[in-house]
């Protein structure tokens, strides 16, 4: 990626953002799959991160923008036998790991998406007692939360978070960008420029750790200053270039931690969360679209890493160059199953189901709602049912096997003996991709872990640190400066 590009432009996604998406006048939404970010926070230089109320906002506005989309009375792309007022909790699914910031975004988002009922959530007892829940009908929707059993303590400012969830050769392959050529070449070349804002980050950052290397946790600190902060030291020297190149490095690091064409493990976050979209939109697929008991709006809140990784996997960049960027808060991707076949009481045939992917940087409630991109390199925008699959299945990691195969894992919950493939299973040279038709799925003793990698970080660490893959974010405990913390993808 060229270092001068500006790859998460946030004017430029805006601008993409509001352009309006073309949908079939008899088209049928069949379900849904979100992968959602966490609305804004406080920066991650001074643990414990929370998320705060302008980033409540945001998540809230999103919630009631899916709503009007899918899920209201009027709404627009109405998802077919979906409950409109009092939720139906076998329809919805929605997932979060043991995280503050994600944790309460995911929250915050259901209460927008089933607002309070009102009287409509009213009920009478035997005795005739008329009982309403609290807070006018307020719906309780489940946040299922997903976590590594070897992780006791989930909290942005413990050592660990969501540890347990490392995968060996996504570990070789992260290290391997700090020793590569572009790395090297950009840690040099901008040396003076980040020697330029130590007066800025002085009270964080050393002069040692006010290099390319930290690229994405001095962003981080200056971005969240930018919002929040009605005074910065020197803010004079933050001028709109600095702050241009301070998120275009940002970018250019971490997606060199995110993707690697020629390595794709490096990826390993983005191909479970591929695995996970299959899996969901299969069984949507699969079910009568009038009955109220299948799953069909599902949401899973995630960290950028993720998203960046699943772009590179997709080829999302061929339609756009700003899937190069870090997301903005907020942010979602969206797969549409939709049909135009007539709805009945039989699933629909397969030939006639297609798949629509789109994305908002940023909350789709703010800026302006949803667009749609050509996945795969492709043209077009909707993609036959098998045709999606079939691409997808060519990097999706569906399975524990698959996975621990593409890790080269072959203890704990890939030992042999844990699999029940016989000894020495597992550690074979098989295929990292897994079909989504067949049976076999994710164990329940690695569900957690793969969750909790697919919803945090896809590479993270800085150079004294143990480099883990997405669900592992390195905090020193007890220090404040962000200098010593590993660099997040929350």
């Amino acid at each position: 990626m060229p270092s001068t590009l500006r790859v998460a432009s946030s004017a430029m996604l805006l601008a993409l953002a509001t352009a309006p998406v073309s949908v079939v006048a008899d088209e049928s939404v069949l379900g849904i799959y979100v992968f959602h970010r966490h609305g804004d926070r406080t920066t991650k230089s001074w643990p414990p991160t929370m998320l705060t109320a302008l980033g409540a906002d945001q998540v809230y506005a999103s919630g009631n923008y899916f709503r009007e989309r899918y899920v209201a009375a009027n709404a627009s792309s109405r998802i077919s036998a979906v409950a409109t007022d009092i939720a139906v909790l076998a329809q919805i699914a929605v997932t979060a790991p043991v995280d503050n910031v994600l944790q309460s975004s995911a929250n915050v988002f259901t209460q927008s998406l089933y607002p309070p009922a009102g009287t409509a959530a009213q009920q009478t007892l035997a005795n005739g007692t008329v009982t309403e829940s609290p807070f006018s009908g307020y719906q309780y929707i489940p946040v299922n939360i997903v976590s590594s059993a070897a992780s006791a303590s989930g909290s942005e400012d413990s050592e660990w978070l969501q540890g347990g969830s490392g995968c060996n050769n996504a570990i070789i392959s992260s290290n391997n960008y700090f020793s590569s050529s572009s790395y090297l070449e950009t840690l040099n070349s901008t040396k003076d420029f980040y020697a330029s804002l130590l007066p800025v980050i002085n009270t964080t950052f050393t002069s040692a750790q006010d290099t390319f290397k930290n690229a994405y946790t001095i962003y981080d600190y200056v971005h969240v200053s930018e919002i929040h902060n009605a005074t910065i030291p020197s803010s004079d020297l933050l001028t709109n270039d600095t702050l241009f190149q301070l998120q275009t490095r940002a970018d250019q690091h971490e997606w060199g931690l995110a993707y690697n064409s020629s390595d794709p493990v490096r990826a390993i976050s983005g191909a479970v969360l591929a695995g996970q979209i299959l899996q969901s939109l299969n069984t949507t697929a699969r079910a009568v679209p009038t009955a109220k008991s299948t799953a069909r709006l599902n949401f899973q809140f995630g960290a950028y890493g993720t998203f960046m990784s699943f772009f590179g996997l997709a080829n999302l960049t061929a339609a756009n160059p700003e899937f190069y960027g870090i997301v903005d808060y907020a942010s979602a991707i969206v797969f549409e199953l939709v049909t135009n076949a007539t709805l009945g009481d039989k699933a629909v045939d397969p030939s006639d189901i297609s798949v629509r992917f789109l994305f908002s940087n940023g909350s789709a409630g703010v800026n302006g709602g949803l667009t749609a991109y050509p996945l795969f390199g492709q043209s077009e925008v909707t993609l036959p049912w098998n045709t999606f699959t079939s691409e997808m299945n060519k990097f999706a990691i569906s399975n524990t096997i698959s996975w621990c195969n593409a890790c080269g894992n072959t203890t704990g919950v890939c030992d042999p003996s844990a699999l029940g493939t016989g000894s020495g299973s597992s550690s074979g040279n098989a295929s990292t991709t897994s079909s989504n038709n067949g049976g076999g799925g994710v164990s329940r003793a690695v569900a957690g872990v793969i969750g909790a990698l697919v919803t945090l970080a896809v590479i993270l660490g800085l150079e004294a640190l143990v480099m883990l893959i997405g669900g592992l974010r390195v905090v020193k405990k007890n220090v404040a400066v962000a200098g010593k913390a590993a660099s997040s993808s929350a």
